[in-house]
């Protein structure tokens, strides 16, 4: 149901719970009527910043490791908003998706009446997007943060590691790169103390070295063999664009269930995100024991336990249960009666 709007929290609140919905969503946008029944008698007024971060969108694993890396992008988020972009930290909402992510919105007036064109300027920042390289090295300076500085510590641990292990091996990851051959890799290789150094001191004079390291950096920071675009990619903050740049968008209810996990949508401060743990402060339910029919086997942790799951007929913990089920691994088969 759509184009819902009420006068109190309250109000809002009795309405979800007479329905028990699988999936509660609230627009990120302001409206003067949001009870309006087309979009375009709503009135828009603005919209929260919003970035999502879904751990589906990084990488494959097992849940525990899924919002372990997910936490991290989180906290690099943060930062990024606070000391490179200068939001204030005041402003900022974040909020575990209940499932494998975080929503940080920026409740900041500044922001609000954004245009799409303009968050997207943002958004891109913070993922690297469009980044040039040779300019970052070109126009740094001392004390210089943001994409200036974090492209020069990864380019020099880049060459670093390049520098601990045997030439030939050195040789054979910069000769497969367009336009460089086994002579230039070589030679290459042999300057890189020299470059690691300038990093240090003087990175803006790097270009200015010579043709070789202009064509194995030009190589290596756009050819898609590259060894070292991983390494820039880990240095962004891998969000999801487009929900950034919609001024409309629908996003999870803080307080509601995740019908994927049966987790909380669980809000909470900044300085909160370091000891929060999923698996445990988003958990509903509690230890009364269910039976449930188990699909496979599976092993995981869940309020700070860890269960190896069998096939089959068991009794499990009612949290283990709708965990489970919400992910389609087993249906519940009764609830225990205790006073029996």
């Amino acid at each position: 149901r759509r184009h819902i709007g009420f006068s109190s929290g309250d109000e809002m609140q009795e309405y979800v719970k007479s329905l028990v919905p699988a999936h509660a969503y609230y627009s990120t946008a302001y409206y003067r009527t949001p009870q309006a029944p087309t979009m375009g008698d709503k009135e828009w007024l603005g919209a929260d910043l919003i970035f999502d971060l879904d751990a589906d969108h990084i990488m494959r694993g097992s849940y525990e490791a899924m919002l372990e890396r997910i936490k991290g992008e989180a906290e690099k988020l943060l930062d990024v908003l606070d000391n490179e972009l200068g939001i204030d930290m005041r402003t900022i909402k974040l909020v575990f998706s209940g499932g494998r992510g975080y929503h940080v919105h920026v409740q900041e007036l500044a922001f609000r009446d954004f245009e799409p064109a303009e968050r997207r300027e943002l958004v891109d920042y913070v993922c690297g997007t469009g980044i040039s390289p040779s300019l970052l090295l070109h126009d740094w300076k001392p004390g210089r943060r943001g994409w200036h500085d974090r492209f020069r510590l990864v380019l020099t641990r880049y060459l670093q590691d390049l520098s601990t292990r045997p030439i030939k091996e050195v040789k054979a990851e910069l000769s497969s790169l367009r336009g460089v051959g086994q002579v230039m890799a070589e030679r290459f290789a042999g300057m890189i103390p020299e470059l690691i150094t300038l990093l240090n001191t003087n990175p803006s004079s790097i270009l200015l070295r010579d043709q070789t390291v202009r064509t194995v950096f030009g190589a290596l920071t756009s050819e898609r063999e590259s060894t070292l675009l991983p390494h820039i990619r880990e240095a962004a903050v891998q969000a999801d664009e487009p929900v950034t740049t919609d001024t409309r968008r629908l996003i999870r209810l803080p307080g509601s269930l995740h019908a994927k996990s049966g987790f909380k949508v669980v809000p909470m401060e900044v300085k909160e995100l370091h000891d929060f743990d999923p698996l445990i402060d988003a958990v509903a339910f509690g230890e009364r024991e269910v039976i449930i029919e188990s699909e496979r086997e599976y092993s995981f942790s869940l309020l700070g336990s860890s269960y190896d799951i069998p096939k089959g007929r068991l009794k499990v913990p009612e949290a283990v249960g709708v965990f489970l089920c919400c992910r389609g691994m087993a249906e519940i088969g009764g609830v225990l009666d205790h006073a029996s």
